[in-house]
C-alpha cells in the first residue's frame, strides 16, 4: 500500500506541471510517468529501501513521495530544456 500511495502522491504533483511550459522529456506522458517513479523511489529512498507494511500506513508515508517526483519531475524538465534549445 506504501507504493501505491508514493504513486499516486507523485501523480497529484504531477498535476501541477499545468502552470509549466511542455519541456519535460516524453512530453505529458513522459511527465506522468517520471513523475509516477520518481515519486516511488523517493519513497523508497526516504525509508531506507524498505516498504512499510499495512499498519504503517499514515500520512507521512504518502508526504514520502513528494520529494522524489518533483526532484524527478525537475531532472525530465530540464533534459528536455536542453533537447529543445539544441535542436
Amino acid at each position: 500500500m506504501a507504493i501505491l500511495a508514493w504513486v499516486m502522491m507523485g501523480l497529484a504533483i504531477w498535476h501541477f506541471m499545468i502552470w509549466l511550459p511542455d519541456r519535460v522529456v516524453g512530453g505529458i506522458v513522459g511527465s506522468f510517468l517520471i513523475a509516477g517513479v520518481g515519486g516511488a523511489l523517493g519513497g523508497y529512498l526516504i525509508y531506507g529501501f524498505a516498504i512499510p507494511g499495512e499498519a504503517d500506513l499514515g500520512i507521512g508515508v504518502a508526504l514520502a513521495g513528494i520529494p522524489g517526483a518533483v526532484i524527478a519531475l525537475a531532472i525530465g524538465y530540464a533534459i528536455g530544456a536542453a533537447r529543445e534549445t539544441a535542436e
